[in-house]
């Protein structure tokens, strides 16, 4: 479960930070995406609802990413 932890002291942290942060991103993006795709029209898009659920997303990418991320090698 804990494999490739950022705690272990033998994980490249610069690696992991820029794999966490990369994967942070992408959620961010991806939650973005379908927040503004839930929308019927973009004149309805309620951009403060849609950049706080991409903030979020973006917060708990990086908390999962602290159990370990597949990208970082061990």
């Amino acid at each position: 479960m804990f494999k490739n932890c950022v705690l272990k002291p033998d994980v490249n942290t610069i690696k992991w930070i820029k794999a966490a942060g990369i994967r942070a991103i992408k959620t961010m993006a991806q939650a973005a995406i379908g927040s503004i795709g839930a929308a019927a029209t973009l004149g309805a898009v309620d951009w403060r609802i849609v950049c706080s659920t991409a903030v979020l997303a973006g917060v708990v990418s990086i908390l999962t990413s602290v159990v370990g991320i597949p990208e970082v090698e061990e």
